[in-house]
């Protein structure tokens, strides 16, 4: 029997498929890498930290970021580090918001008695972390009546709104069910735009805004949806859901992390396992840069020319500098 991804779609029907302008792979059956990139030099900036993700560049040089198995938000320069504020749970992923603040995808935190588990007890939630007094807000932890799971990560639109993956917990026995959302930043409204699957994880906009990216882990498949509005993408034609495109797959036996997008509209995701970064075009070619670390969770963008990209490496406990062949995109705010 085809093993079929979270939305049905196998793997060999996944390296065929022509969506987003052709997937320009190698047909070896289970990979849909073309090319391998040279492993870049890098630098570190942090060490000792307790599994790091969500790095945010700031405009004083600094980069900000969030230790999962810590429970808290650390500041990293010129080789130190200072804990921002101890927000508790499992914080996952970060962003700048349109007021300054930093808001952040909190997975409530790991089993205490098995770190590889999720707490089914902590409800998962996003947060805003005012970087001035250290006061953490709870702006959302369910949907209607559906407590959230896990929130991975998030991106602002140019609006303010915030779109974002729910993970869904992994747990003893399986993994809970997680999808994307949209909300507001002042805790006012928040909508489900997808749900039902597992591992949804990093998520980014193209440059025009029109098109919204996530990264499916388990299955190292990255996707994209029209978006129409605020909050708003693209039916299918059952009109049974939002539509689903495919974009693009990595190898077998490795799992897609957060992401970033390039000024020319690429998309960067931290790659598990075989840790680097995969990065996926706008034709559809995906190339692949091997890094010495097991777990390269995430990468964010920065510096005067945006060519600065933070990786955190979780395994290790780093966060690294490289200097990358484009510039970034620059985030909203």
């Amino acid at each position: 029997m085809a093993v079929r991804d979270e939305f049905g779609l196998t793997r060999r029907k996944a390296m065929m498929l022509g969506a987003v302008g052709g997937l320009a792979a190698t047909a070896t059956p289970g990979r849909a890498v073309s090319k391998t990139a040279p492993a870049g030099t890098f630098e570190i900036l942090a060490e000792g930290l307790a599994f790091p993700e969500g790095p945010v560049a700031m405009p004083d040089g600094s980069v900000i970021l969030v230790e999962l198995t810590a429970g808290q938000v650390t500041r990293c320069w010129n080789g130190r580090t200072e804990v921002v504020s101890k927000v508790g749970g499992g914080p996952n992923g970060a962003q700048v918001g349109p007021d300054g603040a930093l808001y952040i995808c909190n997975s409530g935190g790991v089993d205490p008695s098995n770190s590889h588990l999720a707490d089914p007890s902590k409800p998962g939630r996003i947060e805003r972390l005012d970087l001035d007094t250290g006061k953490v807000e709870r702006l959302y932890d369910r949907v209607g009546d559906r407590p959230l799971s896990a929130p991975n990560d998030l991106v602002f639109d140019a609006d303010g709104g915030i779109w974002f993956t729910d993970f869904g917990k992994v747990l003893e026995h399986g993994y809970g069910r997680g999808g994307v959302y949209y909300c507001r930043p002042d805790g006012s409204s928040i909508r489900e735009i997808d749900y039902g699957a597992s591992g949804y994880n990093g998520i980014g906009l193209s440059p025009d805004g029109k098109a919204l990216y996530f990264a499916m882990n388990h299955s190292a498949r990255l996707y994209r949806m029209t978006i129409e509005g605020a909050g708003e993408v693209t039916q299918d034609e059952n009109g049974t859901g939002p539509k689903k495109e495919f974009v693009g797959v990595s190898s077998s036996g490795v799992e897609f992390d957060s992401l970033a997008v390039t000024r020319s509209g690429n998309v960067c995701i931290g790659t598990n396992f075989d840790g680097g970064i995969t990065t996926i075009s706008l034709s559809g070619e995906t190339s692949f840069m091997p890094l010495p670390e097991k777990m390269v969770t995430n990468i964010a963008f920065g510096g005067r020319d945006m060519r600065d990209a933070f990786l955190t490496w979780a395994v290790s406990g780093r966060l690294v500098r490289m200097r990358w062949s484009e510039p970034g995109l620059r985030l909203n705010f």
